[in-house]
C-alpha cells in the first residue's frame, strides 16, 4: 500500500502536473481565436519546435518540472541547449506536439473527473446534477458511494500522465549523440588529468617527504653541525622543488574545473610563449599551418605537452635560448621543443613525472613522444595525429626507445 501512496508523497508528482498545465495554455489561447481548425495551431507548434532556442527553454522547463533538479542539474538526463542538427530539431517539435496532446488529455480529466464526484453526491442526494459533466438519474442512493472513485483515478491519471510525459522528455530532449560524445570527452579528459595529477603528487611530495625525514634522522643521529646544515640544506632544496611541483598541480586543478571549452588549447600558445619569455628564456617560435583546424582534445593536449616542455627547460636548464616548433601538417601535428644540452645535464640523467606524463599523454591520442640528447641539444618531439587514436584492436606500432629519432 505504501509503494501506491508513495508517488502522491513527491513534490515532483505535483510539478509534474503543473508542466501538463503549462503546456495547454497555448491551445487555450488558441480558442479564443479560432475552436474549429485545430490543425493549424498544431502545425504552428511544430515548425516553432525547429527554432534552436527552444530546445534549450523546454530542457530547462523540463529539468526543473519532470524531475526535480535543478536548472543546472546535468544529471536529470535532459539536455539544456540550443538544437544544433536538425535531428535534436525535429525531436523538438515532436516533444512539442506529444506534450500538447498528453496536457490537453490531462486537463480534460483534472475536470470531469471531480465534476463526476459531485454529480454523484447530488444524484445521490435526489439534486440536479450539472448535464455539462455527466448525467446521471437522480434519487440513487448508492451513487455516493462511487463518489471516491473519479478522484482516485484521477490521482492515477496524473502519476501516470507525470511519469509517461518524463519518459517522453528523456527520450526527445535528452542528449544527442554529439552531446554524449562531447561529455564523454570532458569525463575522459578529467579522469586522466586526475590519474597524471596523483602520479605528481605521489612522485614530487612523496619523494619530499621521504627526503627530509631520511635527512632530519641522519642529522639527529649525525650529532654534526656541517652534516646538520647540510642536510637542512638538502631539505630546503627538496621541500622548495615539491612546492613548486604542488603550486602547478593545484593551477591544473582549478583549471580542470572549467568545462574542456574553457581550457587553454595551442590557440593560446602566445600566451604560453610569453610568460617563458617573461622567466628570462629566449624563445625562438615557430608556428605553421591551421591551428584553428586541430581537434578540440589534440589541442587542449599538444598546449599541455609545450607548458610542460618549457617548465623543464626552466627547471632544469634555467633561462637558456630555447626553440619551440609548431607544425599542422596533413592529418598531423608536430611539436618539438629544444634547448642547448649542455646545461642540461639534470634533464638528461633523468625520466621523471613531467616526461612520463608527456609520453602518457601522447599515446592516449594515438601518437609518440620521443624525448632525450639530439645533436648537442636536449630535445622534445611529439607527433600526434588529426584524427584521435586508433580503434581498440588495431596492431599499434613498435615502440621506439627514447631519444630515437623521428622520421
Amino acid at each position: 500500500m505504501s509503494a501506491v501512496l508513495r508517488p502522491l508523497a513527491r513534490s515532483v508528482t505535483y510539478t509534474r502536473w503543473l508542466h501538463l498545465f503549462i503546456g495547454v495554455i497555448y491551445i487555450g489561447m488558441w480558442f479564443f481565436i479560432d475552436e474549429g481548425n485545430l490543425h493549424i495551431p498544431l502545425a504552428l507548434l511544430a515548425l516553432v519546435g525547429l527554432i534552436p532556442g527552444v530546445r534549450l527553454v523546454e530542457g530547462l522547463q523540463a529539468r526543473l518540472l519532470l524531475t526535480g533538479h535543478g536548472f543546472k542539474d546535468s544529471e536529470s538526463g535532459i539536455a539544456a541547449a540550443p538544437s544544433v542538427t536538425w535531428g535534436d530539431r525535429w525531436r523538438t517539435a515532436l516533444w512539442l506536439e506529444i506534450r500538447l496532446v498528453l496536457g490537453f488529455a490531462t486537463s480534460f480529466l483534472t475536470v470531469q473527473l471531480p465534476g463526476l464526484s459531485v454529480n454523484l453526491v447530488v444524484a445521490a442526494t435526489g439534486g440536479e446534477p450539472y448535464r455539462d459533466v455527466l448525467w446521471l438519474p437522480g434519487g440513487q442512493w448508492w451513487y455516493a458511494l462511487l463518489a471516491p472513485l473519479p478522484i482516485v483515478v484521477l490521482l492515477a491519471v496524473v502519476v501516470g500522465a507525470g511519469a509517461l510525459t518524463t519518459a517522453v522528455a528523456l527520450r526527445l530532449l535528452g542528449p544527442s549523440a554529439q552531446e554524449r560524445l562531447a561529455a564523454l570527452e570532458e569525463r575522459t579528459e578529467q579522469l586522466l588529468e586526475r590519474n597524471r595529477i596523483a602520479r605528481e603528487l605521489h612522485d614530487s611530495i612523496g619523494h619530499a617527504l621521504t627526503v627530509a625525514v631520511v635527512q632530519a634522522g641522519a642529522a639527529r643521529t649525525a650529532k654534526s653541525p656541517e652534516f646538520t646544515d647540510r642536510a637542512l640544506a638538502a631539505i630546503e632544496e627538496t621541500g622548495r622543488a615539491a612546492l613548486e611541483d604542488l603550486e602547478r598541480v593545484l593551477r591544473v586543478l582549478r583549471e580542470s574545473e572549467q568545462p574542456a571549452s574553457g581550457r587553454p588549447t595551442l590557440a593560446d600558445a602566445d600566451r604560453l610563449l610569453e610568460s617563458a619569455r617573461a622567466s628570462g628564456a629566449e624563445i625562438d617560435a615557430e608556428v605553421t599551418g591551421p591551428l584553428a583546424l586541430v581537434p578540440g582534445p589534440v589541442s587542449r593536449e599538444g598546449y599541455r605537452i609545450v607548458q610542460e616542455a618549457l617548465t623543464n627547460v626552466l627547471r632544469h636548464a634555467g633561462p637558456v635560448p630555447t626553440r619551440v616548433r609548431i607544425a599542422v601538417a596533413g592529418e598531423r601535428l608536430d611539436l618539438e621543443v629544444s634547448n642547448p644540452l649542455a646545461a642540461d645535464a639534470a634533464a638528461s640523467r633523468g625520466g621523471g613525472s613531467g616526461l612520463r606524463g608527456m609520453r602518457e599523454r601522447a599515446a592516449l591520442l594515438g601518437g609518440e613522444a620521443v624525448t632525450g640528447p639530439y645533436e648537442g641539444r636536449w630535445r622534445v618531439r611529439v607527433g600526434l595525429p588529426l584524427a584521435g587514436p586508433p580503434p581498440v584492436g588495431r596492431r599499434s606500432r613498435p615502440r621506439r626507445p627514447a631519444g630515437h629519432r623521428l622520421g
